[in-house]
């Protein structure tokens, strides 16, 4: 019983101690009380700038779910897979419509041909059309297909509507009875015909700038050298330095050099001594002694 008593006696200082304590305790809650009550009002949600921090916060909500969203990259629709249609927005059906073409080893080479095969709307192709890469391949066969396309729209030249079939005598209208042969061509074929005088053999034809090969040859099966040109040739030991560079195929340097040669022999004696002039284009040889002779 005593030991019992002893858990309840308390020295006089302990007992001062205890309500020291619960004076701290009680001055702590009305304190808590005092705060809630006053301190802390009421936040009017409605205010402009509770609004405006709202609107920040749901900005930055917007752009951290458009970080997360996967990224598109460039791809070619052929190899689209189930998670690939999921990413771009394709329904199941799609997706099987468009696997089923490949099965048989098919492939779409346009968007409209995707959306012909998966029957995606319109909307949805708007959005992923930017993103499909088809082959080089078959980008070179639509232009080739659209060039056909504009050729086939053109109304047909009827080659036997000429006025003559001499090359050095032909129009701008004859040249044009030529499939290919545009206005701007045929106006080149005839001024570089005139800045040589006339054609002196078919290979100068080929000479034209933007002329190619396959269309020079359909060319001469229609027009032909009939006449040959009259070319009054220039003396090369007393022409002048410009008379010699206006003739076609002598540019300045080679003027510079024939004339260089002219001094060092004073005289050429035979128009072939040409040939032994340092640098002289050989192959050039017998266009240029169309224009020159040696006297």
């Amino acid at each position: 019983m005593k030991k019992l008593k002893s858990h309840f006696w308390y020295t006089k200082n302990q007992r001062n101690g205890i309500l020291l304590l619960l004076g701290f305790i009680l001055i702590i809650q009305g304190a808590i009380y005092f705060i809630d009550s006053h301190v802390f009002k009421e936040v009017d949600v409605e205010s402009t700038r509770v609004l405006a921090y709202q609107h920040e916060i749901d900005s930055l909500k917007v752009i951290a779910l458009e970080r997360r969203k996967p990224k598109i990259y460039p791809f070619n629709p052929n190899f689209i897979t189930d998670y690939k249609g999921y990413q771009i927005g394709m329904s199941t059906q799609e997706i099987d419509r468009l696997m089923n073409y490949r099965s048989k080893d098919l492939f779409v080479n346009s968007s409209k041909e995707f959306q012909h095969v998966t029957k995606v709307s319109d909307s949805l192709l708007k959005v992923i059309e930017p993103y499909f890469k088809f082959p080089d391949w078959v980008k070179k066969k639509k232009k080739k297909k659209q060039r056909e396309k504009r050729f086939d729209h053109t109304v047909k030249k009827d080659k036997s509507i000429v006025s003559t079939t001499d090359l050095n005598l032909a129009n701008v209208n004859d040249l044009l009875s030529i499939e290919g042969v545009t206005d701007a061509l045929s106006e080149r074929i005839i001024a570089y015909r005139t800045k040589l005088q006339g054609f002196s053999v078919e290979g100068q034809l080929f000479e034209v700038w933007g002329l190619n090969k396959d269309l020079g040859k359909e060319i001469l099966e229609t027009f032909s050298i009939v006449t040959r040109p009259v070319i009054k040739k220039i003396n090369v030991n007393t022409a002048s330095f410009k008379e010699v560079l206006r003739i076609p195929y002598i540019d300045y340097d080679l003027c510079v050099k024939i004339f260089d040669f002219r001094d060092e022999v004073a005289e050429l004696q035979s128009i072939s001594e040409l040939k032994q002039i340092e640098g002289f284009p050989l192959d050039k040889y017998d266009r240029i002694v169309l224009y020159l002779l040696a006297e």
